[in-house]
């Protein structure tokens, strides 16, 4: 099985920068005018997953709620610092999350459409 986690956006350069640039993932794909949409897929290639952004003519009609989350695990401490810190240089600011789980356990960022995503470390879950 696969999964695909897919969002329509308004922001499509900017969440590219947020997933791609700052957070690491790899653009594995895109299109172009498929039926009015254009998108790109960003991911880790054979991980098996991938998230999809996608925009058109129509303004996305998002309703994000604060226990609405993207988690992240990194595989080391030192990889979490890295990234950290690659989240600073962007001037993006940690945030605290409503469930005061991933508080003690990970570091919170809001992503351009005011998601929510989770960065923690493999093994804390």
């Amino acid at each position: 099985m696969r999964l695909r986690v897919a969002r329509h956006t308004a922001n499509l350069e900017p969440i590219i920068r947020f997933y791609g640039d700052i957070l690491g993932l790899e653009v594995i794909g895109s299109f172009e005018d498929h039926d009015g949409y254009n998108g790109i897929f960003l991911g880790i290639k054979g991980a098996g997953w991938h998230l999809e952004f996608t925009t058109s003519a129509q303004q996305p009609q998002h309703q994000t709620d604060e226990d609405d989350l993207l988690v992240f695990y990194q595989q080391t401490e030192a990889d979490h610092e890295v990234l950290k810190q690659k989240f600073a240089a962007n001037n993006i600011k940690p945030v605290t999350a409503k469930n005061p789980y991933w508080n003690a356990n990970g570091i919170c960022y809001t992503d351009p459409d005011g998601y929510m995503i989770v960065i923690a470390i493999a093994g804390i879950y």
